[in-house]
């Protein structure tokens, strides 16, 4: 993955190479010249008026090594930043983000159309690194602490959500109170989420309207599109928006972290969670 260290073509290493032979040498001639000068140099000149305990010091200017050091050295400083860093545009991070972009790109290459069974494997994989440490190995949720997956994608995980309300996904419409419905009419509405909204919509689903839309598809990012829950689409929407939860925030996975097919994966594993 990482390229081999050429000196001949680095220019960066180059500079830097040549910045620190400079300061050596400056440093020998500067530190012997002033060696000699204790050896054989008096003290003279007008004396300060300021004194500490009787010891005061002379009014004589800089040494002139000194101060020539000190304006090559800003004014080397200044040109690096400006120009001479800039014009290389190199960087650790550039260089890692770049790697890494092109082993992502190489890994969704590679796994661009995988069977259930790599699917599942690799959401496995995927979940245990990342997801279990909060949701539990099992996805039961560490009891309560984050969102349990035994139930997720069924009837019975939406009454929980209509129950207890759901928020931390950062939709413009805001968080969804609990208690929006009950009884009968949460049950209904259960069953028609977890169906995909397919079939006759019940009456009580106009409590999800306002900010679902009459469709329940979320009114084009306005809040969750529930046609969509109990798939791995609504699962990679979490991954992409991150949620804010009782152990903290769960952080977005749209940064490269993990690949699309990874995310997709991961939606087919924590799917199989709830039919075990």
């Amino acid at each position: 993955m990482f390229e081999k260290f050429n000196l001949a073509t680095d220019d960066v290493h180059q500079l830097g190479l040549l910045g620190a032979l400079l300061i050596i040498v400056i440093s020998v001639v500067v530190v012997g010249k002033y060696i000699n000068q204790i050896k054989n140099d008096r003290s003279s000149g007008d004396l300060a008026d300021e004194n500490w305990d009787g010891i005061g010091e002379y009014k004589n200017p800089i040494p002139v090594g000194w101060g020539l050091s000190f304006f090559v050295l800003i004014i080397w400083s200044l040109w690096y930043i400006l120009a001479g860093y800039p014009v290389k545009a190199f960087s650790q991070i550039g260089q890692y983000n770049e790697e890494v972009a092109a082993h992502n790109a190489a890994f969704q290459s590679k796994w661009n159309n995988p069977d259930k069974e790599t699917l599942m494997g690799m959401g496995e994989g995927v979940y245990l690194v990342q997801c279990a440490p909060c949701h539990g190995i099992a996805g039961d949720g560490i009891d309560g602490k984050a969102a349990g997956f035994d139930r997720w994608g069924t009837a019975s995980g939406v009454l929980d959500v209509i129950n207890n309300g759901s928020k931390g996904l950062g939709y413009p419409m805001g968080e969804m109170p609990g208690g929006l419905a009950s009884g009968d009419d949460a049950k209904a509405i259960s069953a028609y989420v977890a169906g995909g909204l397919k079939g006759e919509r019940p009456a009580s689903f106009s409590a999800c309207t306002s900010c679902h839309g009459e469709d329940g598809k979320g009114q084009g990012g306005q809040s969750p599109n529930l046609a969509t829950y109990g798939t791995t689409t609504f699962v990679t929407d979490v991954l992409n928006r991150g949620k804010d939860g009782a152990l903290g925030a769960m952080p977005k996975f749209n940064d490269g972290r993990l690949t699309d097919i990874q995310k997709e994966a991961v939606g087919h594993y924590i799917l199989s969670l709830g039919e075990k």
